[in-house]
């Protein structure tokens, strides 16, 4: 459950409370809220914002030729962001449905998805249209916590306390 500013709401029972995802807080448990609206904003939001930074690299290798650097580092500089962002692309991909195994090795990439953010705004603008962008795993994470809390709450305790006087 979740209050209007998508905050989570307990369950009155107690238990886990979902974790809010940017965007829809926790609007993604129960799909209400305009979670769909929501959606179609953060598609179309980062949709434009990917098209935006094309426009930009697009100014930036406009400002190679008039340089005149010459077509080795023209031909670098594309390769370097084409490469770049398809990894970012990857990678963000991937986050949406798995934690990383490697913390420590997703850190040393954060330069590489900062170079090929096209890759990372065009994944997240993709991954909004099906679910918003890391539902999946807050949902198993969520449903797992649920099914574990449920699990604790029926069983007796094994050790029963004492009653104080």
């Amino acid at each position: 459950m979740s209050d209007e500013n998508g905050k989570g709401v307990g369950t009155g029972g107690g238990g886990p409370e979902p974790e809010p995802i940017r965007f829809f807080g926790t609007t993604w448990v129960d799909h209400g809220k305009g979670y769909g609206l929501r959606r179609a904003g953060v598609a179309i939001g980062a949709l434009a914002a990917a098209v935006a930074a094309c426009f930009v690299l697009r100014f930036a290798y406009e400002g190679l030729q008039i340089a005149d650097t010459g077509s080795f580092v023209t031909v670098l500089v594309v390769v370097m962001f084409a490469v770049c962002s398809a990894m970012a692309f990857r990678k963000t991909w991937e986050g949406f449905s798995a934690r990383p195994t490697d913390p420590e090795r997703e850190r040393s990439l954060q330069g590489l998805k900062a170079i090929g953010f096209v890759g990372s705004l065009l994944a997240y603008a993709f991954r909004a249209l099906r679910e918003a962008p890391g539902e999946t795993l807050h949902r198993k994470e969520y449903e797992e916590a649920r099914a574990r809390w449920e699990r604790r709450r029926a069983t007796p305790s094994a050790r029963k306390r004492p009653k104080r006087k």
